[in-house]
């Protein structure tokens, strides 16, 4: 039967491509969850991953949560009978006010981050949360704070890129850091491979984008900063730093030229593992004109992860790649270059009291504590697939004295360990606006189907947490169309409907050049390469040209990048993507899989002094010698053992924020 309706919509997962999607649906309700044509990145096509799930676990009321439920075995067997919305919702609130007048709301603890991306369901539920006074696990800590922190302190903020559509103009396109082929698979296939520009990706992995590249440069991991100054020096060299730019519009190069003057190629090549040959190649073809700079979540997730932002950063100011056709650099794009404002959405004037907060590096510590923690909210988040020292975090959810409730589409492996369960609606299932973070425009989330079974909106979730708590102030209250009014007006449109009637829009007809008016918001309104704030938070005050050591002897660094069939721990609860990907892995080099007897298939314990996993040994020239290799996200409850490869992580902070250093795993593998 043909369809009686195509409804467009966007999806809204952690992800650079923010897909357009088509919803065919017929005239009996079933629906196809299909690409947009008509959407400039999508163009017609869903990734693997969204084409499987959104047609699959997405619509399947077997695999959904349905229906509210409380716990009735003990916390982690996943034993639990159904209850209604009123009886759940009644005895939450209770035991939150009672948890409030006995220990006070800074004990009840709140955990969130990007199950999905769209405003209101993302951000609503902070209004609620600022109203009871909750802390708050800081979301940016198991992601992206380092390199936030230290484009603050550089170019005072790091929620501001180049508009994509900039390529055509552009010289060259430097990756450092990111992997669109896993991450941004449109703008892989697409964006990367249309614009005239030479493609430069700085990865330890050759993934594809790499592969496809015009050059490919491989630093052991931990060594960006050197090959950064190293890449400065070579432009130092050829005369591509624009001084008359730098004495405008920056302050602290000369103190920082000294250090990029010592910084060879030839200096950088064996501490970074890249030869100098090539560290000149990518300084020429970066230096040519014109050049784009993304710089990717993973990049800052080391030891020294705000060191290498720093020091990455500044190659995009040292020639002045701003305010001009085809310049500057990217690590993504906030809703406030849309004219979004985020407080119109949380709703912080709530709070009577500063938050209190803490980073998921703390995360453990934080629960173990009766005194500190007496509840937990979780909500768009999976903790206990995603967060390090995997195996004690488990044990810690299993506090009987720690009211848990969790909020998901899915019975997920931090579901299993909460006292409630309440049942989320899916982003089929309401009107919502997408913010993306790397194109610059704004897109709808439409109503496609009723919610499955009765499962809730976030926001709707709140709004009745908040009315059981005799909450009265109106913002608790709000609908969801006076909100969407009020973005899409914010954005310059004249309201949702708008919006919806175009799916998608570009807010300014042409490319909107990067810091146009070159005023920088730091406190000096220039570019700080020397940045004072840095020094007073205890940082050294220029970036530094420095290297992590390498592993020991019989030690490989670990990386645990996205999968291309995953996004953060998305997707796994369909049983044909849990398929394709598979049991834990490690990929090695194949003169390191020699050196240790395995062939590819064998079981290799890897091991450190966090955890142990059994992982099937892949074998590639893709990483370096002494690197190894392990996707992130698989659900541990899937998994033989229940652990994932977060069980290795100690979850080490990184130099800035206290966010994650996971880059910086290492372990020993020996044959099992």
């Amino acid at each position: 039967m043909p369809p009686t309706q195509i409804i467009r919509t966007t999806c809204p997962r952690d992800c650079y491509d923010a897909c357009g999607i088509a919803v065919a649906k017929r005239a009996d309700g079933k629906i196809k969850v299909l690409g947009d044509p008509d959407h400039p990145v999508s163009r017609g096509a869903l990734c693997g991953k969204c084409a499987i799930a959104y047609n699959g676990a997405w619509l399947d009321p077997k695999i959904r949560l349905t229906r509210p439920l409380q716990r009735v075995g003990a916390k982690g067997e996943a034993r639990f009978e159904p209850v209604t919305w009123d009886y759940a919702i009644g005895e939450i609130a209770g035991r939150l006010k009672t948890t409030v007048t006995a220990h006070g709301a800074e004990s009840i603890w709140h955990s969130h981050y990007t199950g999905t991306c769209s405003l209101i369901a993302g951000g609503f539920p902070q209004r609620f949360l600022n109203r009871l006074g909750a802390s708050e696990v800081e979301p940016d800590s198991i992601c992206n704070a380092a390199g936030h922190a230290a484009l603050g302190y550089m170019y005072g903020t790091g929620s501001e890129g180049f508009d994509p559509r900039m390529a055509k103009d552009a010289a060259a396109i430097l990756i450092w850091g990111a992997n669109p082929h896993a991450s941004a698979p449109h703008q892989h296939k697409h964006w990367i491979r249309e614009t005239p520009a030479k493609i430069i990706v700085v990865d330890p992995v050759k993934h594809p984008t790499a592969a496809a590249a015009h050059l490919h440069l491989q630093p052991f991991p931990g060594s960006d900063a050197a090959l950064a100054f190293a890449i400065a020096h070579v432009l130092r060299r050829e005369g591509k730093i624009d001084r008359a730019f730098l004495a405008d519009h920056a302050v602290g190069f000369d103190a920082l030229e000294p250090e990029i003057a010592r910084c060879s190629p030839e200096w950088a090549a064996p501490i970074t593992g890249v030869p100098a040959s090539q560290i000149e190649e990518a300084a020429r073809l970066f230096g040519a004109g014109p050049a784009l700079l993304w710089m990717g979540q993973g990049l800052q997730r080391q030891p020294k992860g705000g060191n290498v932002f720093r020091a990455v950063a500044m190659l995009s100011a040292l020639k002045g790649d701003f305010a001009k056709p085809g310049a500057g650099f990217l690590f993504l794009n906030g809703g406030a270059r849309r004219g979004l404002d985020g407080d119109t959405i949380e709703a912080p004037q709530l709070r009577a009291k500063p938050k209190r907060s803490a980073s998921h590096m703390d995360l453990i510590e934080v629960l173990k504590s009766p005194r500190d923690a007496r509840a937990l909210i979780t909500w768009n988040v999976n903790i206990a697939a995603s967060n390090p020292r995997q195996a004690e975090l488990q044990r810690v959810l299993k506090r009987d004295d720690l009211f848990h409730v969790a909020i998901d589409c899915f019975a997920t492996d931090t579901t299993d360990f909460a006292d409630f369960i309440l049942p989320a609606a899916g982003f089929l299932e309401f009107d919502d606006i997408v913010s993306p973070y790397f194109h610059l425009g704004l897109s709808v989330q439409a109503k496609a189907i009723e919610p499955i079974g009765e499962s809730l909106p976030n926001q709707e979730i709140f709004r009745r947490l908040a009315r059981a708590m005799s909450f009265n102030e109106p913002e608790l209250y709000e609908d969801d169309a006076t909100i969407l009014d009020t973005l899409a007006r914010q954005a310059g449109l004249t309201g949702f409907a708008a919006l919806k009637e175009k799916a998608t829009v570009e807010l300014s007809p042409d490319p909107v050049p990067l810091f146009a008016d070159l005023k920088f918001p730091t406190p000096s309104g220039k570019i700080e390469l020397r940045s004072d704030r840095a020094a007073a938070d205890g940082h050294p005050a220029l970036p530094q040209p420095s290297a992590d050591a390498r592993p020991e002897a019989g030690r490989f660094r670990m990386l645990s990048p996205a999968s291309p069939w995953l996004m953060n721990s998305s997707y796994h609860e369909d049983a044909k993507i849990a398929e394709k990907v598979g049991p834990e892995a490690i990929l090695l080099h194949p003169a390191d899989a020699e050196g240790l007897s395995l062939k590819v298939g064998d079981t290799a314990a890897v091991t450190n002094a966090t955890g142990r996993l059994m992982m099937r040994v892949d074998i590639g020239e893709i990483v370096p010698r002494g690197v190894a290799l392990a996707h992130k996200s698989r659900w541990p409850k899937l998994l033989a053992g229940h652990l994932n490869v977060n069980a290795l992580n100690p979850g080490e902070k990184t130099d800035m924020a206290e966010s994650s250093a996971v880059h910086g795993v290492e372990v020993t593998i020996a044959r099992a």
